[in-house]
């Protein structure tokens, strides 16, 4: 099973989406809750491939994935579960 990652902001919409899906697909992951953590949103932008300071920012085996829109893309593409089966 995957090592599934993901930093979240615990009352945004998207961070909640984001867990939703994984929830649904019945993936653990865990969770970095960074509400106002200025410290630990830099080490998860700083652990991420774009730069991007915007949650949710979400890891699969160590492999930044991106926010909940492409983990949703991913879903859509058929791509998700091979990542997560991996």
């Amino acid at each position: 099973m995957a090592k599934v990652e993901i930093y979240t902001w615990r009352m945004c919409p998207f961070c909640i989406r984001a867990k939703h899906l994984l929830d649904k697909k019945g993936v653990e992951y865990i969770e970095y809750a960074i509400d106002g953590d200025e410290t630990a949103r830099s080490q998860m932008v700083a652990r991420g491939s774009d730069g991007k300071r915007s949650v949710p920012q979400i890891f699969i085996n160590d492999q930044h994935i991106g926010g909940c829109d492409a983990i949703h893309d991913l879903e859509r593409q058929g791509k998700l579960d091979p990542l997560l089966a991996a």
